[in-house]
């Protein structure tokens, strides 16, 4: 209850700071009064939901929209506080000298103060506004990257083959059953060999599946499409009754995953097979740097493969590809995985430019890299969580093409 209350009082007082830059720079009262109604609104909903809007951890749709509001509430107040406080700052230096060094007895500077107010306003609202449309447009906005990849050992057959892959589904977030739809034919369009799935299928239970199960059955690919497991898939961030029921979740998720026909890879490999010539697709368990499980076994899903092989691994946090794989005795050509969302916030501008603060988590946090010959693809995610929404880290949709390197 303390640390609600500290939360409140300062979310409180950044309130109010920000209101006086409304107050300075606009001057209908009707404006300020709506502004201390949304800021009430947005802090009480939030605590609601939080404290007793559902079950202990589990994340609900409305207490994502409650910490959406509240982070687009929250970054409108401190862009504004930023300017604000700066100028008191200068006011309160060039008082100072004022007072000291000159006889003038008033020191006021309302235009500069008002003209400052305008502009935090301004800019504070484009992060507000767009973290806004996030909530209810970007989360949606599906985007199809397409890469080329060139190997000088790919099997001729495979020149030109070409992967789907999809990551991060997070079914239990999802709202809009229209915009699934069109993101599930969006990856059907795009008539690849096989579709991959690189984990979080849900975000802890395998029943937040359910309404979506008929819908990503229809995903299909001539060579077939394969899963593995990502963290949130082992139920582990709620509490559950005994740890039989947790077990029992996740069986249900693995048979959910079949039925649906998605050949789950546990720690264990397949084989690609074309004109005579294969590749080998491995895929492991849930390994993650940190406090993530480490559920992964290169050695157990590469023990009854040939280690000159042309490799694809699925693994679903690329913390896994820096720590291990890259290192490993087995040269993997390409390896899959998503986990990082690209925190779902950034700026990208395709071929010039890409940051998002998850950059300071991840290496390797979105799109393609490479290193000591082999390279791994970063999926952007599906779906998401958390933040009910995206701001320029769009849903994913990724399009590699092997290509042989003698024959191009």
């Amino acid at each position: 209850m303390i640390r609600w209350i500290f939360f409140i009082a300062v979310y409180l007082v950044l309130a109010f700071y920000a209101l006086q830059a409304i107050k300075t720079a606009i001057r209908q009262p009707w404006i300020h009064y709506l502004f201390i109604l949304l800021a009430l609104l947005i802090i009480g909903n939030f605590v609601y939901q939080f404290q007793w809007g559902g079950p202990g951890r589990v994340l609900t749709k409305p207490k994502s929209y409650a910490f959406g509001f509240l982070i687009a509430m929250l970054s409108f107040q401190l862009i504004t506080i930023i300017f604000l406080f700066s100028e008191d700052i200068f006011r309160l230096v060039t008082g100072a000298y004022q007072k000291i060094f000159v006889t003038q007895k008033e020191f006021s500077l309302p235009a500069r103060r008002r003209f400052l107010s305008t502009v935090a306003l301004g800019i504070a609202a484009l992060p507000f506004g767009a973290l806004l449309w996030g909530m209810y447009k970007g989360k949606y906005n599906y985007k199809v990257l397409k890469y080329e990849l060139e190997f000088d050992d790919l099997p001729d057959a495979f020149d030109g083959y070409r992967i789907t892959q999809i990551s991060d589904i997070h079914s239990g977030s999802f709202d809009d059953r229209k915009k699934i739809e069109y993101g599930v034919d969006l990856i059907n369009e795009q008539q690849s060999d096989v579709i991959l799935f690189t984990g979080d299928m849900v975000n802890n239970m395998a029943s937040e599946m359910d309404p979506w199960k008929d819908l990503f059955a229809t995903l299909e690919a001539p060579d077939g499409k394969f899963s593995v497991l990502g963290n949130h898939d082992y139920g582990d961030y709620i509490s559950w009754e005994t740890e039989d029921a947790k077990a029992q979740n996740l069986e249900d998720l693995k048979q959910l995953q079949k039925n649906m026909g998605f050949d789950l890879l546990l720690n264990e490999h397949r084989y690609l097979e074309k004109e005579g010539q294969r590749i080998a697709l491995v895929g492991v368990e849930n390994w993650g740097a940190g406090g993530f499980k480490k559920a992964g076994d290169l050695k157990r899903a590469t023990a009854k493969i040939n280690g000159n092989d042309f490799k694809i691994l699925m693994s679903h946090d690329p913390s896994h590809w820096e720590q291990e794989v890259i290192q490993d005795e087995h040269h993997y050509h390409l390896t899959l995985s998503g986990h990082t969302h690209g925190m779902q916030f950034g700026i990208e501008i395709p071929g010039w430019f890409k940051w998002s603060p998850v950059k300071w988590r991840y290496k390797y946090w979105a799109g393609v890299y490479e290193e000591l010959g082999q390279f791994i693809n970063v999926n952007r995610g599906f779906g998401f969580i958390g933040y009910p929404g995206r701001v320029g880290i769009w849903p994913e949709i990724s399009v590699i093409t092997l290509k042989k390197k003698s024959l191009t």
